[in-house]
């Protein structure tokens, strides 16, 4: 899904103040629209949608329908009587307080926002914004006053990103509506209540999601399981690690069965992935296919995290990324372990 927001437009802006319940901290609610200074409209913007990412997208999700899903319901409700927007609001306000029972959760400013001209696969669709302020930092003001300046300071929100982000598109209702999410939380136990609790929401199963979702599977397999069940020594896994990564880099579609025959190569390799794939795919509840178009934009979020490094001791790293033949493992007469490695000239 292409996404364009460019063109955006704020129609309607309300903001919230909510606290964390499990201190006891108060919910402050507005009883009316914000209000927006034109001069400071294109800041806000930036500084609500800078960290969205358009690449993976989700949808709202419930254990038995969808309906049944809070926020989806008073969503749904704003999409189709724009009159209640502040009410709505209110609601959104309210449910938010009673997830934020986490004692690490901060309290802070929520803004429900109203949007137009959201552009989705060059189909222009409304979209509602919310978003939470929870990192207030000090900045410092100077003031000219006739023959001299006056410095103090006051506390706002750093434009390179909110804290928590959320913008749900007004398309394919019936299915939870498209959304994109962002949570700025490093804590898992906190940054539960945002996405899972609040929100409830899944990722939809598009190329992104199943590229993304493919290359961690087979990594957390070749780091953890494979050394378990084989003699398999660090270069082999290194080597297997870069094979992956390549299959993803030259192809534009995954096979399942190619994939298995280029990289894994082993009949036994490849019969243990299969296990691991499906307890792996059954214990965290994801469903992926076995053909799909190959996201580049997974492939090198991914790439990040295929770490092609030897570390020997604290003296050395040895960064492979080419052919395994070139490089040998062995043990010199005084029982000191070495690495050979070939070589045509030096870059």
């Amino acid at each position: 899904m292409a996404i364009d927001l460019t063109r955006l437009r704020l129609n309607k802006l309300i903001t919230h103040h909510v606290g964390n319940k499990h201190r006891e901290e108060q919910n402050i609610l507005s009883n009316d629209i914000s209000i927006v200074d034109e001069a400071s409209l294109e800041y806000l913007l930036k500084y609500f949608l800078v960290s969205l990412k358009t690449e993976e997208n989700f949808c709202f999700n419930h254990a038995v329908e969808v309906e049944l899903n809070d926020t989806y319901s008073i969503i749904k409700g704003m999409f189709m009587n724009g009159d209640d927007f502040i009410d709505a609001s209110k609601n959104l306000a309210k449910l938010l307080y009673e997830q934020s029972t986490h004692p690490k959760i901060n309290e802070g400013e929520l803004n429900i926002a109203h949007f137009s001209k959201a552009l989705l696969d060059d189909v222009t669709v409304d979209a509602i914004g919310i978003f939470k302020s929870e990192t207030n930092v000090p900045f410092i003001k100077m003031e000219s006053e006739q023959s001299k300046f006056k410095i103090n300071h006051d506390y706002g929100f750093e434009l390179k990103g909110i804290d928590k982000a959320c913008l749900i598109f007004n398309t394919d209702a019936d299915n939870g509506y498209k959304i994109l999410i962002m949570d700025g939380s490093n804590s898992s136990g906190e940054a539960q209540y945002w996405r899972n609790d609040f929100l409830n929401v899944k990722p939809i199963s598009n190329d992104y999601h199943q590229t993304k979702e493919f290359l961690g599977i087979t990594k957390n397999y070749l780091t953890t399981q494979l050394s378990e069940e084989f003699e398999v020594n660090k270069t082999d896994k290194i080597d297997m690690l870069n094979r992956s990564m390549d299959y993803f880099k030259t192809h534009e579609n995954f096979k399942r069965d190619e994939f298995e025959e280029e990289v894994l190569q082993d009949r036994e390799v490849i019969d243990s992935f299969q296990s691991f794939d499906s307890n792996y795919r059954a214990e965290y509840d994801i469903e992926l296919s076995d053909e799909f178009g190959i996201s580049n934009h997974a492939v090198k979020k991914q790439a990040r995290i295929f770490k092609s490094v030897l570390k020997l001791d604290k003296n050395f790293h040895i960064y492979i990324h080419g052919d395994r033949e070139l490089i040998e493992q062995g043990t010199d007469p005084d029982g000191r372990k070495f690495y050979k490695i070939y070589f045509e000239k030096e870059v």
